[in-house]
């Protein structure tokens, strides 16, 4: 069988990830049964906290100033549905395997780039 990176493998991929780096920190999690939502997995903390969470994978971006330099980058925007519910990002980076919760300024503002450093799955 042949080897696909469509970007539901990838998306899968990172899921899985997340799912196991939640475990380790802690976090009963529970998997969106579907494909498609504004949430790809419900996890609850030790207090019964409930954290309602989108994974996103890290993306190949070429450097314009110099193309032999490679970097990731991933969609850091919530939708408008998801800014309702509270729902946070979690990042994962394809390359390094690492996991980390995208800190948001505001609901209205969805383009910071800070990112609280999470431990790395391995």
């Amino acid at each position: 069988m042949k080897h696909t990176e469509s970007s539901s493998r990838k998306g899968d991929f990172a899921e899985y990830y997340a799912v196991t780096w939640l475990w380790d920190n802690g976090y009963e999690v529970f998997k969106n049964a579907g494909c498609s939502g504004p949430v790809d997995i419900i996890a609850m903390d030790k207090k019964g906290e409930i954290i309602l969470i989108d994974v996103k994978t890290s993306r190949k971006m070429f450097n314009p100033d110099n193309p032999e330099t490679v970097r990731y980058k991933n969609s850091k925007v919530r939708t408008e549905q998801q800014i309702k519910l509270g729902v946070k990002l979690l990042s994962f980076d394809p390359v390094t395997r690492k996991l980390s919760f995208v800190n948001h300024r505001s609901a209205t503002d969805e383009d910071n780039t800070n990112e609280k450093e999470s431990d790395n799955i391995s």
